[in-house]
């Protein structure tokens, strides 16, 4: 199987990245243009950080994107391990259980196999996306007061996926030899989080000590 494999198999939509002729900011544009040339140096520590004289918030929208592509790739290599009967709850080893809630369908936390609660989370992250009041796609429009609260929600429920994967699909990420993409994008996402304070430490959960010596040594392992 490849990198690539199964992602189209998934039932959840994935949100394809925009292009100028879709309607996108042409400024958002240029931004991932200067996300992936700065990926492309080798440095993710540049990599994301502010390009001078850019929107704060358009930075956010552009890698936030950029990141749920990512994972829903990532994830979508797993999906035929990952089941309810495999993965009967959304867990990061027995200590931590991810409940869903979305304040619609799901008014208090809930227990979610894994793929349901991936797949609820996905499509939630995708509402955001389709919400022009929220991801504006016009110029001139301006992004909402609380979009850095509304980008550390998605962020913190984006790592959990991160979490259940290390947790409970390594074994087969490794036979696939996707370990090195896996661990590159959890690098990526973790100094992403960290230059704009969007997910706090202790909701690393079992992952915490992973996460601090892949970023205090360096090196992606």
């Amino acid at each position: 199987m490849s990198f690539f494999h199964s992602i189209n198999s998934r039932s959840s939509k994935s949100y394809s990245k925009p292009s100028p002729s879709s309607g996108v900011r042409s400024s958002q544009f240029k931004l991932r243009q200067y996300a992936e040339a700065t990926l492309g140096s080798g440095s993710l520590r540049q990599a994301v950080r502010l390009p001078e004289g850019e929107d704060k918030n358009e930075w956010l929208a552009v890698n936030t994107v950029d990141f749920y592509n990512q994972i829903n790739m990532l994830y979508g290599t797993v999906t035929e391990f990952c089941s309810p009967q495999t993965c009967p709850e959304m867990k990061a080893t027995d200590e931590y259980e991810y409940l869903w809630k979305d304040n619609d369908k799901f008014k208090r936390p809930t227990t979610l196999s894994a793929p349901d609660y991936i797949e609820h989370l996905m499509n939630w992250v995708q509402s955001y996306f389709e919400n022009e009041a929220v991801f504006p796609s016009k110029i001139g429009v301006p992004f909402p007061k609380n979009f850095q609260q509304i980008i550390a929600k998605i962020f913190k429920r984006l790592y959990r996926v991160y979490a259940h994967i290390y947790c409970h699909h390594f074994e087969i990420i490794t036979q696939l030899g996707i370990q090195p993409h896996l661990n590159t994008s959890l690098k990526h996402f973790i100094y992403f989080i960290q230059e704009f304070d969007l997910v706090d430490r202790k909701d690393f959960g079992p992952l915490t000590e992973f996460v601090d010596k892949m970023v205090a040594d360096g090196k992606t392992k």
